[in-house]
């Protein structure tokens, strides 16, 4: 029997009504209420006072001595204090409303409590009490499973509800991984683990059961990324570019810089891909400076030579003038036509580029979403890149891939992943990583200051200016709110403008139309304005070599993600770069945050901070990541087991066998049953 055809309602007292509530928890099925695990457990295990840390909770047993004494503060509001005497300690246990317990409780009887334990004042705050012996019987040395729960649905009804769905259908539990894992891994069969997790007897018993189903829900998410790996590799026909091998060196060896090692392996990486008959289907990262952009240059160079036309989609209207900007002089020299493509455009200007890319007169169009719209026909669309992948919803992405018959696909982002949600997220692609900077890139100092600082900070701008280097300054907010007191782009435009006299300052946000900005953006690039105050708009794509200070107010409100993008706009020439944040932090986070910025500039470090800070769904923005929602795994924590999952999944759908094997074969079904395509891994 499958347990997940057998609808709930089968189970006794789940009616009509039980029924629709427990299907907004997602719980239809005996299989899905079997496994609907606890988010957290009551521990009545009796505590030993004399180990418990101040403030733990803690569960006592304690015989009352003298009368308990009841304060009141109004006629509702109540503190009941007792003397207790737990196993020789004397302790006083408080009530906060609840004198009814007053007339249940008298000197010589023995209680339960459980509370927060002041270690110092040798006090308990009750939060449950165990008065009865039958009560205290049974709830006593027990770790007690809590759900979430909602409307009609009640904690002890459902947990109640879960344990006799375990004693009608328990044996009908399958297990599902081969043997040769379970022994390897010394895991406890699945249904054993599956009752420990809600009800175990203590913590060793609730670690084995966790342990053996955080690997299996890891193990058969990998296994589904890896399957369709396969399937995209033997059954998605891509292209299989020709062009010349020297031709490529010899604009290598062009460039105005020599390309890292880090470089050159990814670009080895992508013409190989790019090679062969499949599609490509690769994600590039790379730390703010790291050289994407030439890499990029060097693939759309080689798709140009094999006689392709090339598209790079990119989140802003700056970003797509900066990367036009860039190819065109990478790419004009030999040959290649690039245009570019935003919903700025006037209508003639965008008639001549549709035109242009219909019939092939443009070799890389370079452009924001316009490019995905419906009128854009390419004539041969040969390789899409996309840059700051993330920012584009999967829908996004998989549309301009279908504007050519599969072409190769590369992922850009300058917001490096840890590996743990690379390969959860994105496990079903090639990954290639830029760990490497350019010489000559130098560090930047990175200093927190508080908000009383501002004039030291005016000065500091006012010195560099002087050198002949220029600065930025970011706010949170484009003009004044009521609502958050946070410093506004306006107001600090307003206020330098008269404080850096005769420094020039500009203004760059959101709301400006692109013709402002760019004029703005043009300016600050050839320092006709020393002092640019913007919004975020500046995060990715801005290239200033000669700006060296990059001042963040209200640093605290910004993710670290978004902190490292806006430092990574200073450093870029030859000069020492200084990063300030100014921020008063009334969060352990937004404390935490200025630490970690101020200890490293290592992008992948700071993204692995920001994802134990923020967490997984967070970190990517649950609705454009497809971040998978497991029941038991928790990515920051997991990390290793899903590395180990992750490779005997590749192993296992690698087997010829993988489909017929008695060992295998549930695996192969369970992918069968899957509904694969519900899930865009594009």
């Amino acid at each position: 029997m499958n347990l997940s055809e057998v609808p709930v309602d089968v189970l006794p007292g789940v009616g009509e009504q039980k029924k629709q509530a427990l299907a907004e928890l997602g719980i239809r099925s005996v299989d899905d209420l079997l496994q609907y695990y606890p988010y957290r457990y009551e521990d009545y295990r009796l505590s030993d006072l004399t180990q418990a840390p101040h403030e733990a909770k803690v569960t006592v047993r304690g015989r009352i001595y003298g009368t308990p004494s009841v304060r009141w503060y109004g006629k509702k509001k109540s503190r009941m204090t007792v003397k207790l005497d737990a196993g020789g300690i004397h302790i006083s246990v408080i009530w906060f409303n609840q004198a009814y317990l007053k007339e249940k409780l008298s000197p010589g009887q023995t209680i339960v409590v459980s509370g927060k334990w002041d270690r110092y004042r040798l006090q308990v705050t009750a939060e449950r009490t165990l008065i009865s012996e039958s009560e205290q019987e049974k709830q006593v040395g027990r770790l007690e499973p809590v759900y979430s729960v909602t409307g009609p649905v009640k904690v002890n009804w459902l947990r109640k509800l879960i344990y006799e769905a375990f004693v009608r259908y328990g044996r009908q539990i399958r297990e599902i991984l081969p043997e040769e894992l379970i022994s390897r891994y010394k895991l406890i069969p699945r249904a054993k683990a599956m009752f420990l997790l809600h009800f175990p007897k203590g913590k060793e018993e609730g670690h084995q059961a966790r342990r053996r189903m955080v690997y299996e829900e890891l193990f058969l998410y990998e296994l589904k990324l890896m399957w369709l790996r396969k399937l995209h590799r033997t059954e998605v026909q891509g292209i299989a570019h020709t062009f010349d091998e020297e031709k490529v060196e010899t604009f290598i060896s062009d460039l105005a810089f020599p390309l890292t090692g880090a470089q050159r392996r990814v670009v080895r990486e992508i013409l190989q891909d790019m090679r062969r008959p499949g599609q490509m289907n690769r994600l590039l990262q790379g730390d703010v400076g790291s050289g994407k952009t030439v890499v990029a240059g060097i693939a759309l160079y080689a798709n140009y030579l094999s006689g392709y036309q090339g598209a790079l989609m990119v989140p802003t209207e700056i970003l797509a003038d900066q990367h036009t900007a860039s190819l065109s002089k990478l790419l004009t020299p030999y040959g290649a036509r690039v245009i570019s493509l935003t919903g700025s455009m006037t209508a003639r200007e965008r008639r001549d580029a549709l035109g242009q890319i219909q019939m092939g007169l443009a070799d890389v169009i370079v452009g924001t979403h316009a490019l995905i719209q419906e009128p854009v026909t390419f004539r041969k669309l040969g390789l899409v890149i996309t840059d700051e992948q993330h920012r584009f919803g999967v829908k996004q992405r998989a549309l301009l891939r279908e504007k050519g018959e599969t072409p190769d696909v590369l992922f850009m982002t300058a917001t490096p992943i840890p590996r743990t949600l690379a390969i959860t997220v994105f496990g079903e692609m090639d990954v290639s990583t830029i760990d490497e900077m350019p010489a000559g890139r130098q560090p930047i100092d990175t200093y927190w200051v508080k908000k009383d600082a501002w004039p030291r900070i005016v000065k500091f701008i006012q010195k560099e200016c002087g050198k002949g280097h220029q600065a930025y300054v970011i706010c949170p907010l484009i003009e004044e709110s009521e609502k958050l007191d946070l410093q506004n782009a306006e107001q600090v435009f307003e206020q330098l403008t008269v404080d850096l006299a005769p420094v020039r300052v500009g203004l760059l946000h959101g709301r400006m139309n692109a013709a402002e900005k760019e004029e703005v953006m043009r300016m600050f690039a050839e320092n006709q304005v020393q002092v640019l105050v913007s919004t975020t708009v500046v995060e990715v794509g801005v290239n200033v070599p000669n700006a060296t200070v990059m001042v963040v107010y209200d640093a605290d409100r910004f993710g670290l993600a978004q902190l490292h993008q806006l430092r990574g706009r200073v450093g870029r020439g030859g000069g020492a770069s200084t990063c300030i944040l100014v921020a008063d932090p009334k969060s352990e986070t937004g404390v935490e945050r200025m630490r970690v910025m101020t200890e490293t500039t290592d992008g992948f470090e700071i993204s692995r901070r920001d994802l134990e800070l923020r967490g997984p769904g967070d970190f990517l923005g649950v609705k454009q990541s497809g971040l998978p929602d497991f029941k038991v795994a928790d990515l920051t924590e997991d990390f290793r087991v899903l590395e180990i999952a992750r490779s005997d999944a590749a192993r296992i759908v690698e087997r010829e066998d993988f489909e017929t094997h008695p060992e295998t074969r549930p695996l192969y079904e369970y992918l069968m049953n899957e509904e694969l395509e519900s899930r865009n891994f594009d």
